[in-house]
């Protein structure tokens, strides 16, 4: 296997693919679906045959998934094998294994191959930053765990990447961060708040929000720091799903992942991912956990990929509440909405579901009393208005950075929905 050759190959497809227009891309697509479900679906044992058309495939999700992992990889690795590798070195033979930090409790599992990994650099480099690829990369990749998917990076000669463990925390990696002077970064939008606000001496020349939501309040206080427009990766441990073009349109991977999007209520969706370049495990109509907000409009960078106007948040995270009438569903997007635009000063936040009808709301102590009383009618107001039964207590306390956990500022803890 040439790593290079398959890096360099999918960087060019990745390229080329974005300049046909949508009817021809969607005829490629289509084809390069079909040659996918007929020689690569079946060698999973879960499939074992090629399907008359991806509609006749039962819809999957992690619990299956991971309840029959080795029945959804070609080489037959375990879940217990898996977790094995993952906790050690995340290689088996010559696979990469890795894991998601499970932010609901729930953490799943990926193999890929080599070539898959190579494959994954060329596509990412091509959407992310083909223009700063021929002059040399710094890439700072700040991520609760090395996941082993940027390992090929640091085999290439005009990149140069580190990773800086978010779980130590800052204060452990600040002055290496700083000496590396990175001209990528990757994290968390709470950590490039973080940059901000502590004022770090970065000086990149493109940002990535990674790993978490980019909640609206956070992308003027990161922008303004790095003077520099704040683009997303939008990625999980099931693939890479959109990435900002550079007009700022995040357009989704639909050249190596086929959507179907389900209706979720009030113009909201959630994707079935089909990734038909996977060849090592097989994710196909596979249920994400996200809310997405779909563009209407082409972007104007040409692109005859779809984008996304929001990632809201994760369906776990809806508000589930009573009424008179019956259950009330409140999203995440909706919330923050109701707390952030009570008054300009708040900038920061926790909305808490508990129980069916108990809500926190936590801002922090430094906050104007009358901008606190504000957010807290905020809150009450919306609920009355969807007539939901739900007491709502204000906590005044700190909000400190969490670099061990992912920040949800609106979290639902009823557990999975029924």
């Amino acid at each position: 296997m040439n790593g290079l050759a398959e890096a360099i190959g999918s960087f060019v497809l990745t390229r080329w693919v974005s300049r046909k227009s949508r009817p021809a891309f969607e005829r490629w697509q289509a084809a390069t679906l079909r040659r996918w479900l007929d020689h690569d679906l079946p060698l999973a044992p879960f499939y074992g045959r090629a399907p008359r058309q991806l509609g006749d495939l039962p819809v999957t999700d992690k619990a299956l998934l991971m309840a029959n992992f080795e029945r959804f990889n070609i080489g037959g690795v375990s879940a217990r094998d898996a977790w094995a590798a993952a906790s050690a070195d995340g290689r088996l033979g010559d696979l990469t294994v890795g894991a998601s930090t499970g932010t609901s409790g729930n953490r799943g599992l990926f193999v890929i191959s080599e070539a898959e990994k190579y494959r994954w650099l060329g596509t990412i480099l091509a959407k992310a930053a083909p223009d700063l690829l021929w002059r040399g990369m710094r890439v700072a990749v700040i991520l609760p765990q090395n996941t082993g998917l940027y390992d090929s990076a640091r085999k290439s000669r005009r990149i140069d990447l580190r990773f800086f463990d978010l779980t130590l925390g800052p204060e452990h990696w600040r002055a290496t961060l700083e000496d590396f002077r990175p001209t990528v970064i990757i994290a968390p939008p709470k950590m490039l708040r973080h940059f901000a606000t502590s004022g770090f001496r970065l000086s990149p020349q493109r940002v990535f929000s990674a790993a978490e939501t980019l909640d609206p309040v956070d992308r003027p206080v990161i922008e303004n720091f790095f003077r520099l427009p704040l683009d997303q990766i939008y990625m999980a441990t099931e693939g890479l799903f959109a990435v900002t073009c550079r007009q700022g349109g995040l357009h989704l991977a639909e050249d190596s992942v086929f959507f179907e999007f389900e209706p979720a209520g009030d113009g909201l969706v959630t994707p079935l991912v089909t990734a038909f370049r996977r060849q090592t495990q097989i994710m196909a109509r596979y249920r994400m956990n996200d809310l997405l907000r779909l563009s209407e409009q082409p972007c104007k960078c040409g692109s005859p990929l779809r984008c996304v106007d929001e990632v809201v948040g994760r369906m776990d995270d809806v508000f589930r509440l009573e009424s008179v009438a019956g259950q009330v569903l409140l999203t995440p997007d909706i919330l923050r909405n109701a707390v952030l635009k009570a008054d300009r000063r708040i900038d920061d936040f926790r909305l808490v579901q508990s129980a069916t009808d108990a809500i926190e709301l936590r801002l922090a102590p430094d906050l104007a009393d009358e901008a606190a009383t504000a957010a807290h009618q905020a809150v009450l107001a919306l609920l009355a208005a969807r007539k939901a039964m739900a007491t709502v207590d204000l906590v005044r306390a700190p909000l400190p950075l969490e670099t061990g956990r992912k920040l949800r500022r609106v979290e639902c803890r009823l557990g999975v929905a029924p």
